[in-house]
């Protein structure tokens, strides 16, 4: 899965820099350069999204139904993303 994501990138106090991402609480890098820390970053939130998503699978009743969304996002305006979405099986 690919996605763009926001990554709101600061000095850090200490030295380097400190990378969040608003849409995935919790999700945060640092590094000695804004590059290291964005990978920090994007490594974070890959981490995070699998930990969610095999929690939530292990609950998962055995009726329910397993399904895909896929997400396609465009620019509205400025900083307003416009995301379009369709469904399809991943089985």
């Amino acid at each position: 899965m690919k996605g763009e994501l926001t990554a709101i990138i600061e000095p850090a106090p200490e030295g380097g820099y400190w990378a969040v991402c608003p849409e995935i609480p919790g999700a945060n890098g640092q590094g000695e350069t804004i590059e290291e820390a964005k990978e920090n970053l994007r490594q974070a939130i890959e981490l995070i999204l699998q930990d969610r998503k095999e929690d939530f699978l292990r609950g998962l009743p055995d009726h329910a139904i397993l399904d895909k969304v896929v997400v396609s996002c465009g620019t509205l305006g400025s900083n307003l993303d416009l995301c379009h979405s369709d469904t399809s099986s991943i089985f």
